[in-house]
């Protein structure tokens, strides 16, 4: 149902991206689930694994302007009125390279109605001695300045059926208030001393989450990190960005089905906030020509 399934590995790792969305279907070390994948015939519910692009998260209306461009994006989330993590996560992905550890591939975004511009990506999924790396690229392929946003959605998979006992860290100090439609109102809030509060690891308890973060925390490497670790401390998983993402979102899942629901956490790098067409809170801005990278990855710790 996605295509392609390109599998990589190195040493006690494996991984598999589909053509569909050039999507992390699955990411295992020592047999252990890293992530809380699909099957190779199943495709990608609650976009588990998908890159998010041209826009991460949600678009309020599927509405926008820009350089006196009006756009207006399929509304893949009818219920809120908005569009819904970008356009790729749906589309086949060109295979660029593939190596025992590495794969990358090519997406171009021809314009639409929803998305009226010439971009291209190049996503490359490489495993190593510290992990997955995730690299992306994007290139205004175009005449027109162009408006960019990217994500990913990977779920992390803790031990045990429910994520309640599992301990999270999220690098984050300050969060995007959001209303009814999850879309940010403008307000950022700290959240310190709040459910909201995880910059020291504690478990989850019966927090739900679908939350905006942003004020990150980074070490001497500009590195931020997540973690999600098993309820007695002895393994975690880390996730990490690089200065490219300054926003992430925490989703706890509670409003999927009932074989899904609180399985797995969300973890999401994100370049800008939910609504950054229309707000332009760290909205990428690239003129022809002109390219942005950025880098985030996994390890079992």
């Amino acid at each position: 149902m996605t295509g392609a399934q390109w599998e990589i590995a190195h040493g006690r790792q494996r991984a598999i991206v589909t053509e569909v969305g050039a999507t992390l279907r699955s990411y295992d070390v020592d047999d252990r689930a890293l992530i809380a994948g699909f099957g190779a015939e199943e495709w990608s519910h609650a976009g588990r694994g998908q890159v998010l692009a041209p826009w991460p998260n949600r678009l309020g209306d599927g509405r926008y302007s820009f350089g006196g461009l009006d756009a207006q994006a399929a509304l893949d989330e009818p219920e809120r009125n908005n569009a819904i993590h970008g356009l790729v996560r749906w589309l086949p992905w060109e295979l660029e390279v593939k190596a025992q550890n590495l794969v990358a591939a090519l997406c171009h975004v021809f314009p639409t109605p929803g998305y009226p511009f010439n971009l291209e990506l190049r996503v490359e999924y490489r495993l190593g001695r510290d992990g997955l790396t995730v690299a992306s690229l994007a290139t205004n392929v175009g005449a027109e300045t162009l408006p960019f946003g990217l994500g990913f959605h990977p779920y992390l998979a803790p031990q045990g059926e429910l994520i309640d006992t599992a301990l999270l860290r999220l690098p984050a100090h300050e969060r995007l208030v959001l209303d009814e439609r999850a879309l940010p109102t403008g307000e950022v809030r700290a959240v310190e001393g709040t459910e909201y509060d995880f910059t020291q690891s504690r478990p989850i308890g019966a927090t739900k989450l679908d939350t905006a973060y942003t004020g990150l925390d980074r070490g001497a490497d500009r590195l931020a990190w997540a973690e999600l670790a098993d309820p007695g401390g002895e393994r975690a998983i880390g996730l990490w960005m690089d200065e490219g993402f300054g926003h992430l979102m925490c989703f706890t899942g509670d409003n999927l089905g009932p074989a899904d629901r609180r399985r797995a956490v969300a973890v999401e790098p994100m370049t800008c906030p939910p609504d950054a067409f229309r707000s332009q809170r760290g909205l990428i801005i690239l003129e022809p020509g002109q390219q942005w990278d950025g880098a985030w990855g996994m390890v079992l710790k």
